[in-house]
């Protein structure tokens, strides 16, 4: 037996309970909106921000809060979206693909609209931007309130990498949070991926997470993006 740890894929995943959303200059109007639900003032809510923004760790907060079901987008038509409208109180589309049935789309929000039910929409652009081609829709979409998440600061990313860290009981230094801090995706996604790769790489070697260590993975990651 050799004195290296084999890792095991423990299918550690992001947590997205509401006490592991930090809310800070970027994301606190988006997060008071759209927790103050049910009292939104329409029906839908556009959700906007860039990928690692978070807005789908604050759609999920909001999904467990509202009971919402989350909509397969590709199964959606005509005959079901009356269904679908009056299956939950409240409905999650996540993300907001480039095509689907438009008119059924259409009937989804007229459903609601009548139900009194609250249908919530991630995406990264408002929908002044998607490739809407049904007039109707689209003027019911870009009616709608937007809200945006912006992309996370310093502060911000640093306080997620230290709890990414924390999550996993992993032990770091003030100057190895540095080192990171100056080298790493600006990205909440970017910053999960390097400290699974960092847990990683330390149990495989058995050895704590440093520098140099950090160095090997960072120059991985960079690999691996440029493949």
């Amino acid at each position: 037996m050799t004195s290296a740890q084999i890792p095991l894929d423990l299918g550690h995943r992001p947590r997205l309970e509401d006490e592991d959303f930090l809310v800070a200059h970027g994301n606190e109007q988006a997060y008071r909106q759209v927790t103050s639900w049910p009292g939104w003032a329409a029906p839908v809510l556009v959700l906007t921000g860039p990928a690692g923004s978070g807005k789908t760790h604050l759609a999920e907060i909001w999904r467990r809060r509202a009971h919402a079901a989350q909509i397969a987008m590709d199964t959606l038509t005509e005959e079901s979206a009356g269904a679908i409208a009056m299956s939950a109180p409240a409905l999650l589309i996540d993300p907001m693909p480039p095509a689907f049935n438009e008119t059924a789309m259409f009937h989804l929000v007229n459903h609601l609209r009548e139900a009194g039910g609250h249908l919530l929409i991630v995406a990264e652009h408002p929908a002044s931007r998607w490739p809407v081609a049904l007039p109707d829709l689209r003027s019911r979409l870009i009616a709608a309130p937007t809200i945006a998440v912006s992309s996370p600061d310093e502060a911000l990313l640093r306080a997620v990498l230290i709890k990414l860290f924390a999550d996993r009981q992993l032990r770091v230094t003030p100057d190895l949070v540095d080192y990171l801090m100056r080298r790493s995706e600006r990205s909440f996604a970017g910053l999960r991926m390097l400290v699974d790769r960092l847990d990683q790489a330390s149990m495989a070697g058995g050895r704590a997470i440093t520098p140099a260590l950090a160095a090997v993975v960072l120059a991985d990651l960079a690999a691996t993006k440029e493949g």
